[in-house]
């Protein structure tokens, strides 16, 4: 896979706002359908990842790419640091109450991954212990897989110097403060990138999305689009 620095965080200009605006207006119509017949098929279920680093916007996303389904149908879940019980059991434990049924759409704001992508940042775990979690990882989706859970995983990905500011903006704007942690500076944008070059590579055996994010436009409609043609196809 090509390193996440070579991997552009623009959309190609091809793309234009207004019209990529315009073609997510249209797919989110299409989107309530599809969801209709995803459920009266019955068959399977889908569970949607998206990761990126805390700068990249994956609960704006999760908002506009999902905003125009039915909301019984698709449940989002956030997941932070462990919390009561989930520190007691192994690190995948929490997320089983969540994986979506027959019918049903999970979206994972954050995931799993962050197991392994914390203690790899911070140097919590060992490098053997980290490995094995990835070969967990790869097991665990390829049995939701055969069970006909589908999994779609996105990477939001974003340019460095983006990354940087929005943790100042989160400081200095009231409406956003809320959201800054100083996890957000604690590690180098690069430490960062290598640490999911890392982990998107070892769990790679069922392919992740890079989305280019330095535009949210284009990454509302990519996501959209995704979505749109995986239920096409179901």
């Amino acid at each position: 896979m090509t390193k996440l620095k070579n991997i552009p965080t623009f959309p190609a200009e091809t793309f234009f706002k207004k019209e990529c605006e315009k073609e997510l207006k249209k797919i989110k119509k299409g989107l309530f359908s599809l969801q209709n017949k995803f459920y009266a098929d019955g068959r399977y279920g889908l569970l949607i990842i998206l990761q990126g680093i805390d700068t990249s916007g994956k609960d704006g996303t999760a908002h506009h790419a999902f905003s125009s389904m039915i909301p019984k149908g698709v449940h989002v879940t956030s997941f932070k640091a462990p919390i009561g019980r989930e520190p007691e059991h192994d690190f995948l434990w929490r997320i089983y109450p969540y994986i979506p049924g027959k019918s049903r759409i999970g979206v994972f704001n954050r995931s799993y991954y962050e197991n392994i992508l914390v203690p790899a940042l911070n140097e919590s775990l060992r490098k053997e212990d980290i490995q094995h979690r990835c070969q967990l990882i790869n097991e665990l989706e390829d049995h939701l897989i055969r069970n006909n859970i589908h999994v779609l995983k996105s990477f939001l990905h974003i340019y460095e110097e983006e990354q940087k500011k929005k943790p100042e903006e989160r400081k200095t704007n009231p409406s956003k403060k809320w959201k800054y942690s100083v996890a957000d500076s604690k590690a180098p944008a690069e430490l960062k990138e290598n640490t999911y070059y890392m982990v998107i590579e070892s769990c790679s055996q069922h392919p992740w999305h890079i989305i280019p994010t330095d535009k949210r436009w284009y990454c509302n409609y990519s996501i959209a689009k995704i979505l749109s043609g995986h239920l096409k196809k179901t």
